[in-house]
Formats: C-alpha cells, sequence, structure tokens
C-alpha cells in the first residue's frame, strides 16, 4: 500500500481497509508494508505467504512491483507484469482494444510543449498522462476554451491526447471470469479526482438503469477487455455511453488492473450488488494470489 505514485493516498486508503477486512471476516495474519525503496528487503524480511496488492498508478500498478514479486517468487494478486504493463500505458491499451474489435476514440501522444502551442485535435478533447490513473491531471478542453491547454508544469513531458468522448459514465468490475454489473456514475460535471474520492463527490446507480442491450455490451466488453489484455485476478472497465447514439454511443474508455477499494469505490459497491461483501471480495483476491500471472 501507499508507495511514491500520485496516487499513494487512495493507496494508503485502499490497503488500510482489505487489512481491516482481512483480519476481521478472514482471519488472515496481516502486515501492512508501506512500499518504499527499501521494499525488497521488507520483503525478504518478512517472508509472506502472499500479498495483496493495494498500490495504485505508477510503480505499483505498471508493471514494476509485479516483477519484483516475481522475483522474489512470492504469490501476489490482480494481474502480471505484461497485463499491468499494457494496461497502465493507455495508447497501447487502446492498440490492443481496437484489435479486439472493443470501440475505442481517436488518441494521440504529444508533447507538453506542443500541446500547449496550439490544439493538436479539434475540441472537445481530452488531455490526460499516459500512464497515470484516478483522473490524475486530466484536462477537459472545449471549442469554447478558445485556445490549447495550459497544463501544469508536473504534467508528463509526453502526454495522451483524445476525442471527447460525450454521455454517462458506466463501468463494470471483472473477478477472475464474471462481470459483476454495471454501474452509473451521476456526476454535477466532469468525474475528476474529487468526485471519485470525496464524500458526496458523485452517486452510483447499481445496477444502472440503461437499455438491456447496453448493459449486455457493458459486461461483455469488460470480459474481452480482461481477456484481452491478460488480466488475471479484479479489473474495472469504464466507458462512456452518448444515448442519442444508441450502441454506437458506448466506447471503451480504460481498464483498471488495481480498482480501487476505499469506502467510496465501484468495485466493492458491485461487488456487495451480487452477494458479495467486502470481506469475501478481499478474501478471494488472497485466495486467487499466484505467480506466473
Amino acid at each position: 500500500m501507499g508507495g511514491p505514485s500520485a496516487e499513494r493516498e487512495v493507496s494508503l486508503s485502499t490497503g488500510t481497509a482489505c487489512a481491516a477486512a482481512l483480519r476481521e471476516h478472514g482471519g488472515y495474519n496481516v502486515v501492512e508494508v508501506d512500499a518504499g525503496r527499501d521494499l525488497c528487503a521488507v520483503l525478504l524480511d518478512l517472508k509472506p505467504d502472499t500479498v495483496l496488492n493495494c498500490l495504485h498508478g505508477r510503480w505499483g500498478e505498471d508493471g514494476c512491483v509485479q516483477g519484483l514479486l516475481e522475483w522474489l517468487n512470492i504469490p501476489y494478486s490482480h494481474s502480471g507484469v505484461l497485463a499491468s504493463a499494457l494496461a497502465m500505458d493507455k495508447q497501447r491499451s487502446k492498440e490492443v482494444y481496437r484489435h479486439a474489435g472493443l470501440p475505442i476514440v481517436e488518441s494521440v501522444i504529444r508533447s507538453k510543449a506542443d500541446v500547449r502551442a496550439a490544439h493538436v485535435m479539434p475540441p472537445p478533447y481530452v488531455v490526460k498522462p499516459n500512464n497515470e490513473g484516478s483522473s490524475v491531471g486530466v484536462y477537459l478542453v472545449n471549442a469554447e476554451n478558445n485556445g490549447p491547454p495550459q497544463l501544469d508544469d508536473d504534467m508528463p513531458d509526453f502526454v495522451m491526447v483524445e476525442t471527447y468522448a460525450p454521455g454517462r459514465e458506466l463501468t463494470t468490475t471483472v473477478m477472475g471470469q464474471r462481470a459483476l454489473t454495471v454501474t452509473d456514475i451521476i456526476t454535477t460535471g466532469w468525474y475528476d479526482y474529487d468526485a471519485k474520492y470525496k464524500e458526496g463527490g458523485s452517486s452510483h446507480v447499481v445496477p444502472a438503469d440503461v437499455p438491456a442491450e447496453i448493459f449486455d455490451l457493458c459486461m461483455d466488453y469488460a470480459v474481452r477487455a480482461h481477456n484481452a489484455l491478460g488480466c488475471r485476478g479484479v479489473s474495472r472497465t469504464d466507458f462512456r455511453w452518448d444515448e442519442s447514439r444508441g450502441v454506437d454511443g458506448l466506447i471503451l474508455l480504460e481498464t483498471n488492473t488495481q480498482p480501487g477499494m476505499t469506502p467510496t469505490s465501484l468495485s466493492p459497491e458491485q461487488a456487495e450488488a451480487c452477494g458479495i461483501t467486502f470481506g469475501q471480495l478481499c478474501a478471494w483476491m488472497v485466495e486467487d494470489a499466484s505467480c506466473s500471472r
């Protein structure tokens, strides 16, 4: 849990919640490790039976810590090295989706300087880091902005620019090979970091009140994305749906290989809707752990 990424605070919340659930409902002997530069030495000293990976963002979600755990031969949860790296790289994961016949919007990788200097595609479009999550550093550029976005200095040197997909925010969790349900995320504006993690930032309709055809497609696309990337354990795939376009308006945005497990997180809420308690979900992830994922 924790770690040095931009999503450190969310990861600490995830790890704390999972540890408490495993102690209370699973009877596991749990040690909480704030992942630092000495992680390898800490793990060698602890000699854990299994690692429940509650890291989010770079280093914990992009294949780095997975490679360390493979090297140490410690079974771990969620996706392996390749799937983690692919899913975290938004542009490369889109190439995988395209090959699998999944619906996506056009996107390009451009330098921060180029994006600041001029519109690199017609507005509206979205600018985001290519390898971060949780809506960290996301810019929505509308036609009325009148000029290109002046990205913060802490944005990466190269960013993803993608066509804006209008519509409702939908998401589906996959647990093993099972799609759980579809959530409709209701916000007053952009589904940003605060909307995701602050109390009252958004409301969730579970299961989503959408046409059966759209619901079934979300379930199908989520499993197909999970398998196309080679994911294991739990993943969550996010969508946008433009009701005015029907089936053609459903767009796959990205797949999260380490979905949040905070009190306001979507995947535990979906599991609960399917009769799986938070403790049972955490225990399932522990029991599903392995190497060579």
